[in-house]
Formats: C-alpha cells, structure tokens, sequence
C-alpha cells in the first residue's frame, strides 16, 4: 500500500470514528450548503476547539493541517498520526516553505484539506485573524479554496448560552483532557457548519487581501459568544458607588 492509499484509509476511518463519536455524545449537525465528495478543495474556517473538528470529519475524509506542537502530545500525536494529518511548525517560520510544499501535494493527490488560519482555537468571542501563507497552497495547487463557518446552536436543548462556553471551547492554556471532560458532560449539542461560496485564488494574488477577503466572509456568519452585561445595580456595586448604611 502507498503512501496516499494509506493516508486515504486512515482518513476514511478518521471520519466513521467521529460520526461514532457524535452518536455516542448526541452531538447533533446540520449541513448547510453540503459540498459534494468529489470536490478537492481547501477548506478554512473558524476554529473552537475539537467539536467543531469532529463535526468537519464526519461529513467526508478530510486532512487536517494542525502543528508539531499537536504531533508532540501525548496521545493526540498518536491520534493525529492516525487520522493522517499533516504538519506545521506554528513556532518557527523557517520551514515554512517547505511544509507549503507539503500542503500543495497533499492538495493535488486528490485530498480534501481543512485550514484552520487561525492557527489557535479562539474563545468563542470572534474569529481571530486569518494566517496568510499556507492559504496560498490553493493557489499553486490549482484548488479553490471552500470557506466555511462553524455554529454552536443550541447546548442541552437550550438556546446557546454564555454560561456554555468553557463547556464547549477549548482555549488558552486549557490542557486537553479537562477540557474534553468538560463537553463529555453536557447532555446534547447542536451544531452547524455553513460551506460558502468558493474563492479561486492565483498565484500572483495578493495574500493579505486574499486571508481578509476570507476572514470576512466567515465572520459574517460567525454568531459568537457574548458574555451577559452586568445591570446598572450591579455596575455601581463593583464600582463601589452605591452608599452603604450609616456611611454617609
């Protein structure tokens, strides 16, 4: 077996282990959009953490790019190796060249690969801003790139809440497996991923507006976490304005 055959097979079983997965934790998705199997395209989207990963892989086979920080974990390099992933050295930009190369045949030996340009997961708040340069591995592979936009839509049939974020992004310095214990918890999740419009770079395309152009489309169907205001008495608690008894 080559190779690509064995990437191939890797990726297939990636993908029936996470509609499993969904199953088994009730993790419900809607597809908006549904690209068909034979499309070869790179895929960019906005990242929260590894729901929205499950939800990607289980539509279709799909190669995800993700860091040799990642491939260094335990156990998630062992998963990563498994579900044929490709790397990057997110701290180091030596390389970068290289690992493009890598990425543009990945591209032409008939994957499809997801991006995630944020290159960290963000906190449910907004889309951080897109890395550029691997964007471009569309372009000088011939492939369009295929944005789309992930959603939470509702947590433990409730409307998607503040309160849920935590539960369900994984963040910041958040280690790995608190953070998946944290989603393991709740009783449903409902999601939705949203394939936009294709985009077809060139090579001589201006990769600053061609990551803004993506960005901006991805944002504008992003619906983030917003944390509750706090009311006007319990502003002026905190502020210490409100007078106490026997005070004034």
């Amino acid at each position: 077996m080559n190779s690509i055959e064995r990437r191939r097979r890797r990726a297939l079983v990636c993908s029936k282990t996470c509609q499993l997965v969904m199953w088994a934790f009730n993790i419900r998705l809607t597809v908006k959009n549904e690209i068909t199997s034979q499309e070869q395209s790179l895929l960019v989207g906005n990242h929260i953490g590894f729901i929205d990963i499950i939800c990607l892989q289980s539509i279709q086979p799909s190669i995800f790019i993700t860091s040799l920080e990642m491939k260094k974990t335990p156990v998630l390099g062992q998963i990563c190796d498994l579900a044929g992933c490709a790397y990057v050295d997110r701290k180091s930009r030596m390389k970068i060249q290289d690992e493009l190369k890598d990425i543009i045949q990945v591209l032409k030996d008939g994957f499809r690969v997801v991006l995630y340009a944020e290159s960290v997961a963000s906190n449910g708040e907004q889309v951080l801003p897109f890395k550029k340069t691997l964007m471009m591995s569309a372009a000088l592979a011939s492939r369009p790139i295929r944005p789309f936009v992930f959603n939470f839509k509702s947590i433990n049939d409730e409307p998607v809440q503040f309160k849920y974020r935590d539960s369900v992004c994984w963040y910041g310095d958040q280690t790995f497996f608190p953070a998946i214990w944290r989603s393991l918890q709740l009783d449903s999740v409902s999601c939705e991923i949203e394939f936009l419009s294709p985009v077809f770079p060139t090579v001589d395309e201006d990769r600053t507006a061609l990551s803004q152009k993506i960005h901006k489309m991805v944002s504008e169907k992003y619906i983030p976490f917003v944390a509750p205001t706090m009311s006007t008495t319990e502003s002026t608690k905190a502020t210490g304005l409100i007078q106490q008894p026997g005070l004034h």
